[in-house]
């Protein structure tokens, strides 16, 4: 189960990251790049967060 979740984490980062990318070569779209910045630093934290709970039981 913990594996799983890490995966989707990973997953979910790589996403974020090519969507902060594509947003900025694509002019017009800095929005896009906003977007994945902060659902990439989100879901870091998330992730972070959830491992440091884990730690503590």
């Amino acid at each position: 189960m913990l594996g799983d979740m890490w995966i989707l984490l990973i997953i979910l980062l790589i996403v974020w990251a090519g969507l902060a990318v594509f947003g900025f070569v694509v002019k017009g779209l800095i929005w896009l790049a906003v977007l994945g910045i902060v659902l990439f630093l989100a879901t870091l934290v998330i992730g972070w967060l959830r491992r440091t709970a884990q730690n503590k039981d």
